[in-house]
């Protein structure tokens, strides 16, 4: 019986710490009007999804394309360069498959249903773009409403249908893991966004440089490896049968998009639009800027990106050299400690360099403007531009993407917008990459442990 008591004190006080925690956790919310604002824009985008699917006809675009080439590969075809819908062959990797094959067995092949399930797919990428701005904390409270005011966006989840939601929404979920360090968790999920479309890539040599900054050689290969194995075990199955027509097709670098649908470039004439020439010079211009920026913003810290890259590779002899001396392994250990990056810097890392490959791109249709709209505010913020100024380039580039079809003036007006943002985040000065003494608080956890 005494037993029985102590059981029933012993669980009773366990509810009380759950309500306890439960109750300081609503206490805060309420308390932190940021967050508090946040949840009103969830509750209110919520609202408008819902009436723009009641009241909005849905655009057909590429929803049969995509529903045929999903019926070819659960009718058992493998050969990628077979599966077509009326739009053309398939160009996506095999995680685009996978989860529209899913979405055609939930819906059945249905729009309105699948309406639904992107209207809940926008509401979940929402709330974690919405997460990584409390957590980066670079915007006012009020500007926070400018992420769910796109009218194109919510067209490209709710009308359109678009691979480019999802890849989007891994996307988040990857940067959100980076913020908090998980970087090999990170990999697997950004390597899952990869192989729903390819323009995630554009995000790969910032994040690069953030996995030199954050972890040893032997760090980054381990997480390079996991986010391989990823793409490898997606494509397997068309790896096994027709690896050459998978490789060519899913991951096919050359392509050149059609002159008309663009809504950058239009202004250039379409014999040089789709020259090889063109396609050099921007590809040019995307590396140096890129290189620019990573040795005079990102790595200014360390001493540019030449400093950081020398001190990686004397970093990985010593570790080498360690293997065979026993004695140099406790200075090795020290050096190896891993540095935590501040959540700002990783963000405005990310968000800059795939900033860059949009501006160089030498073609966007326009479901692409999702792969930086909301990302968008952040570099805003990012930049000494006065708010007034901030506010007329988030309505020029929204405006822009509403020009239906595009023309060369809003073209020209497009990527002149795009410039002064690049340019306000050239003058902008760089941040302090590292959280304060995180090296010294893991060389004393591993004092103590040892």
């Amino acid at each position: 019986m005494p037993r029985q008591a102590t059981d029933i004190r012993s669980s009773a006080a366990v509810g009380s710490e759950v309500a306890r925690k439960h109750d300081s956790f609503i206490k805060k919310i309420v308390r932190n009007p940021k967050t508090s604002f946040a949840l009103a824009i969830l509750l209110a985008d919520a609202i408008l999804v819902s009436l723009i699917i009641s009241y909005v006809p849905y655009t057909k675009i590429d929803w049969d394309a995509y529903m045929s080439q999903v019926s070819g590969f659960l009718g058992g075809e493998r050969d990628y360069s077979k599966l077509k819908g009326d739009t053309g062959p398939l160009v996506y990797p095999a995680g685009f498959l996978y989860i529209y094959s899913a979405i055609q067995y939930v819906t059945g092949g249905q729009v309105y249903p699948a309406q639904v399930l992107f209207g809940l797919l926008y509401m979940v990428n929402l709330g974690m773009v919405l997460f990584i701005y409390l957590k980066t904390d670079v915007l006012p409270l009020w500007a926070l409403c400018l992420l769910s005011l796109s009218k194109r966006v919510h067209s490209i989840f709710v009308l359109r249908l678009f691979n480019d939601c999802f890849a989007t929404t891994l996307f988040h979920a990857s940067l959100i893991s980076f913020l908090y360090q998980k970087w090999h968790l990170g990999l697997i999920i950004f390597s899952g966004a990869v192989s729903v479309k390819m323009n995630v890539l554009l995000f790969a040599p910032p994040l690069l440089l953030l996995l030199m900054k954050a972890m040893d050689i032997s760090g980054v290969i381990s997480a390079g490896l996991g986010a391989a194995l990823v793409q490898i075990l997606l494509g397997l199955p068309f790896l096994l049968t027709h690896p050459v027509e998978y490789l060519s097709k899913a991951f096919n670098l050359g392509r050149v998009f059609i002159h008309f649908w663009s809504v950058n470039f239009k202004f250039v004439p379409e014999p040089v639009f789709v020259s090889k020439g063109f396609a050099l010079f921007l590809l040019a211009a995307h590396l140096i800027l890129l290189a620019t920026f990573a040795h005079y913003r990102w790595c200014r810290h360390e001493g540019g990106l030449c400093s950081l890259l020398h001190s990686k590779l004397v970093q990985m002899k010593l570790k080498i050299s360690c293997l065979s001396s026993f004695a140099l392994r406790p200075f090795n250990n020290h050096n190896s400690n891993p540095r935590v990056l501040r959540t700002e810097h990783i963000a405005t890392t990310m968000f800059v360099g795939n900033f860059i490959g949009i501006v160089f791109a030498r073609s966007l249709h326009y479901q692409f403007y999702s792969w930086y709209f909301y990302s968008l505010p952040y570099l805003l913020w990012r930049t000494p531009f006065p708010t007034w100024l901030r506010l007329i380039l988030f309505v020029i580039v929204e405006f822009c993407w509403n020009v239906f079809p595009s023309n060369d003036y809003s073209s020209i007006l497009l990527l002149g917008a795009h410039l002064t943002i690049l340019a306000g985040l050239w003058l902008a000065p760089p941040e302090y990459p590292y959280v304060e003494g995180t090296n010294q608080k893991t060389a004393n956890i591993e004092k103590k442990s040892s």
